[in-house]
């Protein structure tokens, strides 16, 4: 074996545009000579990097996968997806010691690979209920994901995902220990609060994603008026393009609504910094929206912005522990209205301190040092 273990890091996303993979590479490349396999192109810490063609689905979409799935015949669909069976072919000659299995899906692939490496699933969410919310995902897919972890998880070296809460139900129903890495960034301490001006402006980074209630935002600020302006830093997705142009129409009919272009996970906390409230509101119509802990909620605290969020256990939670802003009655614009006209320069300056004081404790080093010990045990074992 090689003096640097060999890590494969398997994602079904584009890599340079995925926070969460991409602080995952910067620990995987201190331990090994990584190669990545995703959409999209090379990121920067990878050796080396197979590209995954950006038009094939990763889940079994075509007529034959849907009629398997639809049959419960999940092993005969398992390496079926157009986007796994290019996975499979780039893979053809190459051995790895270690396999990254970013979310379930990516599990079947991870299994199949060369060596007999070891297995990390970063499972991120809860992958059952991933897009239930979707009434074809809810009926086709779901299953096949319930399939999967059964099927998979209890064979892994090692898994993690974002939140107590989601590793929980991974062990009651699957019998596996997750491992706890969230969607923390690292410690930003060349930022500090900006005090709130006359204007009051609030903010959303994020992807531009239906069902992710954007247009709730866009109308709270409307209902707001003067005073308050609307920035929005949007990852356009892959898959919804028409779902895109709708929402620039509805974003330019907002005159206090302003749309920027992406910009990268590192340069986020500066660019949300000037800035006064971050806003998010996800309606629960999933489990992982019930519990969700995302990276924006770790970008607002790094950017030392106050917070407006919609309800949900895990971010309520942090919010009312750490007094860093106010939780919504619910998910409407109107809601959203509600809980921010009411807030005083004062608060919103308060919320914002409080941040800061959190900052550190809710950066990635505890995440990244999870981490480190999980590829420290796998390439321990590996030796």
């Amino acid at each position: 074996m090689m003096d640097r273990p060999r890590i494969l890091c398997v994602s079904f996303s584009d890599i340079r545009s995925d926070a969460r993979v991409l602080r995952q590479l910067e620990v995987l490349a201190r331990h090994g000579e990584v190669t990545t396999l995703s959409y999209g192109d090379r990121p920067d810490s990878a050796s080396d990097h197979l590209s995954i063609p950006a038009d094939l689905p990763s889940l079994p979409q075509t007529l034959f996968g849907v009629v398997r799935l639809a049959l419960r015949r999940f092993a005969s669909v398992a390496m079926e997806a157009p986007a796994v069976k290019a996975a499979r072919d780039l893979l053809l000659g190459r051995e790895f010691d270690i396999v990254v299995a970013n979310e379930a899906r990516a599990l079947p692939l991870a299994f199949e690979v060369a060596g007999s490496p070891k297995v990390w699933c970063d499972l991120h969410e809860w992958a059952p209920a991933e897009r239930t919310h979707v009434l074809s995902w809810r009926l086709l897919v779901a299953p096949f994901m319930t399939w999967v972890c059964a099927q998979y998880l209890p064979r892994v070296d090692a898994a993690t995902t974002v939140n107590t809460s989601i590793a929980q139900m991974y062990e009651q129903q699957f019998g596996v220990h997750c491992d706890i890495v969230r969607n923390a960034v690292a410690y930003r301490p060349d930022l500090r609060p900006t005090p709130p001006g006359e204007c009051i402006r609030l903010v959303h980074s994020g992807g531009a994603v239906p069902g992710r209630n954007l247009e709730a935002i866009i109308d709270a600020v409307d209902l707001l008026g003067d005073g308050y302006t609307l920035d929005l830093y949007l990852v356009q997705s892959r898959q919804a393009e028409s779902y895109w142009k709708q929402l620039v129409a509805r974003i330019a009919s907002s005159p206090r609504t302003r749309l920027h272009a992406a910009v990268t996970p590192e340069e986020l906390p500066a660019t949300l910094n000037p800035h006064d409230l971050g806003v998010y509101a996800l309606p629960p119509h999933t489990p992982n929206h019930r519990l969700m802990l995302p990276n924006k909620f770790f970008d607002f605290v790094q950017a030392r912005l106050g917070f407006v969020f919609g309800p949900s256990v895990e971010t309520d939670r942090l919010i009312m522990e750490n007094g860093l802003g106010v939780i919504a009655t619910g998910y409407k614009a109107s809601d959203l209205a509600d809980a921010i006209r009411g807030l005083t320069a004062e608060q919103i300056k308060g919320f914002k301190s409080a941040t800061d004081a959190v900052a550190l404790r809710l950066s990635s080093e505890a995440d990244v040092l999870m981490e480190e010990q999980i590829l420290s045990r796998l390439t321990a074992a590996e030796a």
